[in-house]
C-alpha cells in the first residue's frame, strides 16, 4: 500500500516532512500547475533529503484553470464575474468554446458561475456560488468539449528534467483517451523515462468511458473524485467510483483514490468520522494508493492528516 502526501507551504520544511515519512507516507506529489520543477528546486532538495522514494509530478495537461493573480478575488453571490481579456485569466480555448448559459465550477466546485454573454474575448458571467477566488484554481465547465492539447510547453519542459529530478511517477489530467498516454510515453522515452510510471487521471466523462481502452496503456489509475464529482451530479459520483473501482480489479491494475479524504483535516486536528469511512471503504474496493492533496500542502495539520489516512487504512488491510 502507498500513501501520498502533496508538497506545499504547509509541509515545505525538513522537520514536517520527515515527520510524514514517520507517519507512513511512502510517496510524495509535486502540483506543477503552480510551479515547476525549475521553480521548486528547493522542494526537491527537502524531498531528497527527507528519504521519500517515491516522487509524482501532476502535470498540467488539458486541465483548465484560472491564471495567477495578484491577490485573492472575492466573487460576491449574484455579481458580476469577467473572465478572459478583460477580467480574471483563463484559458483561451475555454473563452472560444463558451457560450450563453454554460455553467463553470471553480475550484473543484466550491464557486458557481453562469456565463451570460461572450464578447472581445471575455466571459461575461453571473455568480451562483460566491467565495474566495486564488490562483490557478481549478476550472470545470459540465458538458463542454474543449481542444486541448495533451501535453503543455511546460509540461514538456518538465517532463525533460524528470529523470534528473529524480521523477518516479508522472500524473496526467483529464486523460481523454489512449492517445493521450501514448503521447506522454512517447515523450517520456525521449527523455528517457521508460522506468517511470504513468498515473492516469480520470476526471470527466471521457476517462470514464475509455476506461477499458486505458487500462492497458497506463501503470496506475487515478480515481480523481474533484474534478470527477463536477462532471456529475454529485450523489452519482460514489457508485461511479465503485464502478472505476471494480474495473481496475478485473483488469489487475492499480488504482489510487484521492481527493478530500480527510478535508475537514486543512482546519481541524481530528477527521470526520465521514472522512475515515470513506478512507477504510477505499482500501476494502482495493486501492493500492491513497493520496492526500490540499490537507498536507495547504492544511493546518499536515502531520496529523497522514497519521490518520494511514492508520485508518491499514485496519483495513
Amino acid at each position: 500500500m502507498e500513501y501520498y502526501g502533496t508538497i506545499g507551504p504547509a509541509c515545505a520544511d525538513s522537520d514536517t516532512l520527515q515527520n510524514m515519512v514517520e507517519a507512513g507516507m511512502t510517496g510524495i506529489r509535486m502540483n506543477l500547475s503552480h510551479g515547476s520543477l525549475a521553480e521548486h528546486a528547493d522542494w526537491l532538495e527537502l524531498i531528497h533529503r527527507a528519504g521519500i522514494p517515491e516522487l509524482l509530478i501532476d502535470l498540467q495537461g488539458p486541465e483548465l484553470r484560472i491564471g495567477r493573480l495578484t491577490e485573492p478575488v472575492f466573487l460576491k453571490a449574484d455579481g458580476p464575474l469577467l473572465l478572459g481579456a478583460q477580467g480574471i485569466p483563463c484559458p483561451t480555448a475555454l473563452v472560444e468554446a463558451a457560450a450563453p448559459g454554460q455553467e463553470l465550477l471553480l475550484d473543484d466546485g466550491r464557486l458557481l458561475a453562469r456565463v451570460d454573454a461572450v464578447s472581445g474575448g471575455t466571459l461575461h458571467c453571473t455568480v451562483l456560488r460566491g467565495g474566495l477566488l486564488e490562483s490557478r484554481k481549478s476550472i470545470a465547465a459540465p458538458g463542454l468539449e474543449i481542444h486541448s492539447p495533451t501535453l503543455t510547453a511546460e509540461d514538456l519542459q518538465n517532463l525533460d528534467m524528470a529523470v534528473s529530478c529524480g521523477v518516479t511517477g508522472v500524473m496526467l489530467p483529464f486523460v481523454r483517451g489512449t492517445e493521450d498516454l501514448r503521447i506522454l510515453r512517447q515523450a517520456l522515452n525521449q527523455d528517457g523515462g521508460e522506468k517511470i510510471r504513468i498515473f492516469a487521471k480520470i476526471e470527466n466523462m471521457a476517462g470514464v468511458q475509455a476506461l477499458p481502452e486505458l487500462l492497458p496503456l497506463a501503470d496506475h489509475i487515478v480515481i480523481a473524485r474533484g474534478d470527477l464529482g463536477n462532471a456529475m451530479p454529485l450523489w452519482e459520483l460514489p457508485a461511479c467510483q465503485k464502478r472505476l473501482a471494480a474495473a481496475c480489479r478485473q483488469a489487475g491494475v492499480p488504482f489510487m483514490v484521492v481527493t478530500q479524504l480527510l478535508d475537514s483535516m486543512c482546519a481541524r486536528a481530528v477527521p470526520t468520522r465521514a472522512e475515515v469511512c470513506d478512507i477504510y471503504n477505499a482500501v476494502l474496493d482495493g486501492a493500492s494508493s491513497l493520496m492526500l492533496t490540499g490537507e498536507t500542502a495547504a492544511g493546518r495539520c499536515p502531520v496529523e492528516a497522514m497519521q490518520y489516512l494511514v492508520r485508518t487504512a491499514r485496519t483495513a488491510l
